[in-house]
């Protein structure tokens, strides 16, 4: 007997025997390989992957968390960040300010000084002039002196010269210039 006599015996689909076609024979192989994995592996599987679910949900909240500490210290950089600006502004304005004072000080200082100086120097010209003053009335004194002495010498006896010259002495005494 044939192959095609077999096959007309034996009708295709029914019954039990060997399916020849491998198409069929590995869908078959296939469907029953999974179905035990499935039944075998499938709660291994997902226990797997819900593990690895938590894993990266945990690790996703922690970045997200990290975030919201790096935007919070961000935030925090940048208010310290304008109030250290808004320092040295104000460092630079009072450091302007006391430098404008500070020369406005030196400047008084300075005209002071030579207030003062302007002063002495007046008080210095006056104190030479008086002196110089005193000097002329003291050469004068003496020179009106010895012309009166030589006066009396010449014609007065010396009684009369004595009592001359007594008065003109107590009078020059008592003279304060």
């Amino acid at each position: 007997m044939t192959n095609l006599d077999l096959l007309a015996i034996f009708p295709l689909g029914e019954g039990f025997g060997f399916n020849t076609n491998i198409f069929e024979t590995n869908v078959i192989n296939l469907a029953a390989v999974i179905a035990i994995v499935i039944s075998f592996v499938g709660p291994n599987l997902t226990g797997l992957l819900e593990d690895r679910k938590k894993t990266i949900l945990s690790n996703l909240e922690e970045a997200n968390q990290r975030a919201l500490e790096a935007q919070q210290r961000l935030t925090e950089a940048r208010a310290q960040l304008e109030l250290a600006k808004s320092k040295a502004q104000q460092i630079r304005e009072e450091g302007a300010l006391r430098a404008d004072q500070e020369e406005k000080n030196c400047i008084f200082q300075h005209e002071e000084r030579l207030s003062r100086l302007e002063e002495f120097k007046q008080e210095t010209i006056q104190f030479y002039q008086q002196k110089a003053l005193k000097q002329a009335y003291m050469y004068i004194i003496s020179r009106i002196m010895t012309r009166v002495r030589e006066r009396l010498n010449s014609g007065l006896d010396s009684t009369y010269h004595v009592v001359v010259n007594n008065f003109y002495v107590s009078r020059f005494t008592e003279y304060n210039p």
